[in-house]
């Protein structure tokens, strides 16, 4: 049963995502049916934390407090593994107290970049994994050992649970109250607190999609496609427009760009199709005509594919907005 939670304060966290974990565990909601846990805040030294944006938490209690817990909670932070060796390495007794809690068969939380101190606990070895997409790559390179997903907005794998950027950190806390308490008691605290009790999706559809660097050789003929989306652009026709053989234009492209051009291309329909349906309210096959999807059917398609949601929860959550409406989960 999920009852004591145990927040870490670290050098470098970051405000937000310490709060949404102060939030999710530190209010007591039974007055509306909700739950009440056992919520303590606690630092390898006591006192002042000094966090990302340059104010301090003062913390009572030391790490102690949590030897105990159900749930350890890493907010992010910015430490050596991302910041570089200008910011000291993570303090050896919030390690011991992470693998202590892990091989009781408590439950480990990390937000964001708290992932980091995870894996210098050695709590990822064997284990998918997830972070803000900003750090995927660096958090692969630094612990090889796990298996990291780009993708997700969070991850659990044997009571370690990972979760990507800044709000996938609700996600990934209300996951564990689903898990441990029910739907209803998730749900109440979604409703507290107006967030989707669950959303669909992965962190995929927040990530800005490249287009061409303008220094580079393809420029002209990646101009040319930006400006004809809605026309057929097969690689015969480019391959003319860059006054170059297909195979040489084929390979050319790739050398530069990192990719097909029919995948640029599609990256690029859909990075507009993103920005119409942020901006305009067109009907769902207009802009799927007007990028050179042809079809709303087909679009859905490579929204699914790329950015796991549809077109419709996409505009519901980040569309013009015609006046006040509840906040609701993709689907």
């Amino acid at each position: 049963m999920l009852n004591k939670v145990a927040c870490l304060a670290l050098p470098g966290m970051a405000p937000f995502e310490f709060g949404v974990v102060c939030e999710v565990f530190g209010i007591d909601r039974s007055d509306a049916g909700g739950p009440r846990f056992d919520f303590t805040i606690v630092a390898a030294e006591p006192g002042p934390i000094r966090t990302k944006l340059g104010f301090d938490i003062v913390v009572h209690n030391d790490l102690t407090a949590a030897a105990d817990a159900d749930l350890v909670v890493v907010p992010a932070y910015y430490g050596a593994d991302i910041c570089g060796d200008d910011v000291p390495a993570a303090h050896p007794e919030i390690l011991r107290l992470l693998r202590e809690a892990e091989a009781r068969g408590a439950w480990v939380l990390s937000v964001c970049s708290g992932a980091f101190l995870l894996g210098e606990a050695g709590l990822l070895d064997g284990r998918r994994s997830t972070t803000h997409w900003m750090y995927t790559d660096t958090l692969a390179q630094r612990f090889p050992a796990t298996t990291v997903d780009a993708d997700v907005l969070f991850v659990e794998d044997r009571h370690v649970v990972t979760g990507a950027g800044t709000a996938a950190g609700i996600d990934a806390a209300l996951h564990i109250v689903r898990r441990e308490l029910g739907a209803s008691m998730a749900n109440n605290i979604a409703r507290r607190m107006v967030v989707p009790p669950q959303r669909d999706g992965g962190q995929s559809q927040f990530i800005q999609l490249p287009a061409a660097t303008p220094d580079d050789s393809m420029a002209g003929v990646t101009t040319w496609m930006l400006a004809n989306l809605d026309r057929e652009q097969s690689v015969n026709q480019l391959a003319r427009i860059a006054l170059m053989s297909p195979r040489t234009f084929a390979r050319r492209f790739r050398a530069e760009l990192g990719t097909t051009p029919t995948a640029w291309l599609n990256r690029q329909r859909l990075l507009r199709a993103q920005q119409l349906l942020e901006e305009s309210e067109l009907s769902l096959e207009v802009i799927a005509s007007d990028t050179g999807f042809g079809t709303a059917s087909v679009m859905r398609h490579h929204f699914v594919k790329v950015l796991q949601t549809t077109p419709t929860a996409y505009r519901h959550t980040f569309g013009p907005r015609t006046g006040q409406r509840e906040l609701a989960p993709l689907s």
